[in-house]
């Protein structure tokens, strides 16, 4: 099957943070991402280091939360959270899971989710699954962040685009409620414009 290079696509790639257009890992991206093998590509682009969205260091904003004491206190899941470097500031309280988020049943649920970029990276159609599994897997009042990320009009994936209406139209009737939807001033420069930052609680009525 042939597959057409995001650059050919008309549009620019906004996971690509580190590496530009000339860059030999770029042009494996779209074929690593559509493979038909069952292990997902996403895993061949680790197992090959084909991993240009990666920071290499944790995310500004989940350190400007944590130096802020702006996260509840307790369990914290960040699914599809890729490297240490990017998705947590300590290494040290963190343990690493290999599970199928959707099916997934931990015998202890969260305080906390952090959905960083696994939202664009799940084909669209299963965007109603992962919010009735966010919602299943947080503790009563628990919280919901989310990076939202890239909001944009480019079309194909992944990253697949998304908007704020994407994520009420699925969090509202499970019974979230939104604290904060602003612009992410702590983007890194090529998702600056294109990422929000969402806060969300879950009603102790839908747990």
């Amino acid at each position: 099957m042939a597959i057409d290079s995001v650059a050919d696509k008309g549009y620019e790639d906004p996971f690509m943070i580190k590496k530009g257009y000339d860059d030999p890992d770029f042009a494996k991206l779209p074929e690593l991402l559509h493979s038909d093998d069952q292990d997902g590509g996403w895993n061949k682009c680790w197992e090959q280091g084909v991993t240009p969205w990666d920071l290499g260091q944790p995310t500004p904003m989940i350190m400007h939360l944590l130096l802020k004491d702006m996260l509840p206190k307790g369990r914290i899941l960040v699914p599809g959270c890729g490297s240490i470097s990017s998705s947590s500031p300590n290494a040290n309280y963190v343990s690493f899971l290999k599970e199928d988020f959707f099916s997934w049943h931990p015998t202890e649920l969260f305080d906390l989710i952090f959905d960083y970029t696994f939202f664009c990276a799940i084909e669209p159609y299963m965007r109603l699954a992962w919010a009735r599994q966010v919602r299943d897997l947080l503790k009563p009042d628990g919280e919901l962040i989310t990076l939202m990320f890239p909001i944009s009009d480019h079309v194909g994936g992944p990253p697949f685009n998304v908007s704020i209406a994407d994520y009420e139209e699925l969090l509202y009737p499970m019974g979230f409620k939104a604290l904060s939807i602003v612009d992410n001033e702590l983007a890194v420069d090529r998702r600056k414009g294109k990422e929000k930052l969402g806060r969300w609680k879950k009603s102790i009525d839908h747990s």
